[in-house]
């Protein structure tokens, strides 16, 4: 027997009254237009920038509108000209020196400007390693809070994903605000219909 097992055991004996779990029917914040919230939340609190991608759109043109100087572009994103592919290098440290890391968003939440990244490449270091990222999402896929993100987020093989809400920040070191401290340095969500 585990210790988790021995210790789980000892307050099961020593319960003398359970209850049932109450009912909880949590519906969460709604909003009248949840994309224009999503827009609204990302680009303030939450440090992204945005773009409109129109049907039709070179999306390659716009990476390097939004990155001109970007010489490192890594994606397994269909349509997208990469120079690596987090699903063809041999190790997580291959994409070490990526200026843009472009990945697919799932599920966009208007509460916060959260967007869930499913892991649908082999390496998922193109989303923290990348000095920038581009996360393509749909509007169609933006909902209004976390409640309903939960309730549409599926796994897939690798079992991981993660939400990205913005740039990396934080204020820990002498509290000054410093951006890329963990993960990109930017943001940038093209927003497709």
């Amino acid at each position: 027997m585990s210790s988790r097992e021995d210790i789980l055991g000892r307050l099961r004996k020593n319960t003398k009254t359970t209850y049932e779990k109450p009912e909880i029917d949590i519906q969460g914040i709604q909003y009248p237009d949840p994309v224009a919230k999503f827009i609204q939340v990302a680009t303030t609190a939450g440090g992204a920038r945005l773009m409109e991608i129109k049907p039709g759109d070179d999306i390659n043109g716009k990476i390097h509108e939004a990155y001109p100087d970007a010489k490192v572009i890594s994606s397994n994103v269909a349509g997208v000209k990469a120079d690596r592919n987090p699903d063809l290098v041999d190790k997580a440290q291959d994409l070490d020196g990526t200026d843009v890391g472009v990945i697919q968003g799932e599920v966009g939440v208007a509460e916060n400007a959260c967007i869930w990244i499913p892991q649908n490449m082999k390496e998922k270091a193109i989303c923290f390693i990348s000095e920038n990222l581009v996360i393509i999402i749909s509007r169609r896929n933006i909902v209004n809070n976390m409640h309903e993100a939960y309730r549409r987020i599926q796994f897939n093989d690798y079992g991981f994903g993660t939400f990205i809400s913005g740039p990396s920040k934080t204020a820990d070191i002498e509290q000054s605000l410093v951006y890329g401290a963990q993960a990109a340095r930017g943001v940038t969500i093209f927003l497709t219909d």
